[in-house]
């Protein structure tokens, strides 16, 4: 089994940037694909980002390419999400989660999740 624990979020205003990490125990952390996934008040959880566990494949939604960066540091088992641009619409609790799939399509692909954090962006 795989734990994960997200850290790094808080309030911060528009414009700004914020810096998430994924903390991961448990199995060989290198061996999952690793996303990132938001869930906003009375929303469905959406998927942000996600990286293979070679660093060979990065994908981002629409909403977030070229302002958030997914990265991740197998040696120290961490996954990171670097937000920038911060807008009120990326308010919303993030949730790391890992993936034994090289490329997973869908949420369900994903294993195993965070608690999640908390990001709030005030205008």
């Amino acid at each position: 089994q795989v734990q994960l624990v997200e850290s790094g979020g808080g309030l911060v205003q528009a414009g700004g940037s914020l810096r998430l990490s994924c903390a991961a125990s448990g199995r060989t952390f290198s061996s999952y694909t690793m996303g990132w996934f938001r869930q906003a008040p009375g929303k469905e959880r959406e998927f942000v980002a996600r990286i293979t566990w070679d660093g060979g494949s990065i994908h981002y939604a629409d909403s977030v390419k070229g302002r958030f960066t997914i990265s991740r540091d197998n040696a120290k088992n961490t996954l990171y999400l670097q937000m920038n641009s911060l807008n009120p619409d990326d308010t919303a609790v993030y949730y790391c989660a890992a993936s034994g799939l090289y490329v997973p399509t869908y949420e369900r692909a994903y294993g195993y999740w965070g608690q999640g954090t908390q990001v709030t962006v005030s205008s």
